[in-house]
């Protein structure tokens, strides 16, 4: 698809500087000619007063030297014979007795060509007859500064074809990558890496069709765990009657139908041991695959918002959230982004009093998205020393923020979890989820960068405030 649409617009564009720039350098051609003879026409006018007057030789050399604009002798002048003077010749001639005879008869300027160029022949009546003044007009003249225009419609020719053709392929990139991303996904998913998905981008008709692959895949994950869930419960329900087969095989006594019964008893009850060790196995991948797999965390939090609204429209808590009307994909299952997002917005509720305002925001960055959970309440007085408690896991000493469910998803994906001071005057709980775990750790300056300026927006809006 790139490559035709390069082709394309270099096939258009082609046709279009050649539709346009062959007859405009035609034009500057003749253009370029009508200049040469029309400053040949103006020579020629300026010698027509003098031989009206008189057809003295040495006024007419007079005339003929102040007419010469350029080069001399390229003027000339034919004057016919008159009494006992015959006729005269008068500065230089290039053209035949021919052409100049023609001249008089047609009454008219003509163009006759002669070596070099071509002679202007314009007739002017005098009292003896018919003068010709003859201008030579050199081949140089007739293609003054054609050369250079035709340079320069190449040259912008030249400049609109490369132009289109890095738009188009710009264009085409813009519209490939989006798709060959969508195809090696599909073909990753055919091939069963479940946890696969596409980066929503590109034109809106490709990033509908990524969404959809997104939820066809999430789709299916969420069948094959039905689906073993299934098969675990069923392998479950198979232990009570095989209780009872093999109770009863136990009373049959020591004939050989018995022996065969309890061998088949022993043997079924394998097969489901073995069915039910399987789809645990499974339920595990499943598991990592959804968390591989991730989760739309802008869907989870208005969620999750629209959840816990309602109690805080009872409470009288103003309610904000932020960055969360885009698509922000976090390499995490969408249970447990729920689960740490319910006990970020737990701690608010049971920790600040009622008509507290709190706030939810998301920002997406290269290796990380950040989400914030701040409040207006009191804060925490120490919240280096919250963080070690909570990470207690709720023993003695324990804050009971219930941070350790955040704790573990942030370090999931090789982030972290940091308390302070929000914007609001009461506590931030910012939960940093790294996008790539190796690339978090390699390439953390960024990170940093991401936290310093995040630290300078929370302290100019405490200073505004």
């Amino acid at each position: 698809m790139r490559w035709a649409l390069v082709k394309v617009a270099l096939a258009v564009t082609t046709m279009v500087v050649v539709a346009f720039a062959v007859p405009l350098g035609l034009v500057v051609k003749e253009l370029a000619r009508d200049r040469a003879y029309s400053n040949a026409e103006r020579q020629a006018a300026t010698i027509g007063p003098v031989l009206a007057i008189t057809t003295d030789r040495t006024q007419l050399e007079r005339a003929v030297a102040s007419a010469e604009t350029g080069p001399g002798g390229r003027i000339g002048v034919h004057v016919p014979a008159s009494g006992r003077n015959g006729p005269a010749e008068i500065g230089a001639r290039r053209v035949a007795e021919s052409d100049v005879a023609a001249a008089v008869k047609l009454g008219r300027a003509s163009i006759s060509p002669v070596r070099g160029g071509s002679a202007l022949l314009q007739p002017t009546a005098v009292a003896s007859g018919i003068a010709v003044v003859e201008v030579f007009v050199p081949d140089a003249a007739l293609t003054n500064g054609v050369t250079t225009a035709w340079v320069v419609l190449a040259g912008v020719g030249l400049a609109l074809v490369i132009g289109s053709v890095a738009v188009a392929d710009r264009l085409g990139t813009r519209m490939v990558r989006p798709a060959q991303r969508l195809a090696g996904a599909a073909h990753d998913l055919g091939r069963g890496k479940l946890g696969v998905r596409v980066q929503e981008d590109g034109p809106k008709e490709l990033r509908l069709a990524a969404s959809a692959f997104n939820a066809m895949a999430d789709q299916v994950v969420q069948l094959l765990a039905n689906e073993r869930e299934l098969a675990a419960d069923l392998s479950h329900r198979l232990r009570t009657p095989l209780t009872v087969l093999r109770l009863n095989a136990a009373s049959l006594g020591d004939t050989p139908a018995a022996e065969q019964t309890r061998a088949a008893v022993a043997q079924l009850e394998r097969e489901v041991d073995q069915i039910i060790r399987t789809v645990r196995e499974q339920k595990a991948q499943t598991q990592q695959t959804a968390a591989a797999a991730g989760c739309d965390a802008a869907e989870v939090i208005r969620e999750r918002m629209g959840f816990w609204s309602a109690l805080a429209e009872d409470e009288g808590r103003t309610v904000r959230i932020a960055g969360a009307d885009r698509p922000v994909r976090v390499p995490v299952a969408r249970p447990e982004l729920a689960a740490a997002l319910d006990a970020m917005l737990g701690n608010v509720f049971r920790h600040t009093p009622e008509g507290t305002a709190f706030a939810v925001d998301v920002h997406n960055a290269d290796e990380a998205v950040i989400v914030l959970v701040s409040d207006a309440g009191p804060g925490i007085a120490d919240p280096d020393a919250a963080l070690r408690r909570g990470h207690s896991g709720g023993g003695e000493g324990s804050t009971g923020l219930g941070l350790d469910i955040v704790r573990r998803l942030a370090e999931s994906t090789g982030g972290d979890v940091r308390l302070g001071r929000s914007v609001l005057g009461g506590t931030e709980v910012r939960v940093w989820l790294a996008l790539d775990d190796r690339r978090a750790r390699q390439g953390g300056r960024r990170g940093h960068r991401l936290r310093r300026t995040l630290g300078r927006r929370r302290r100019a809006a405490r200073t505004g405030s």
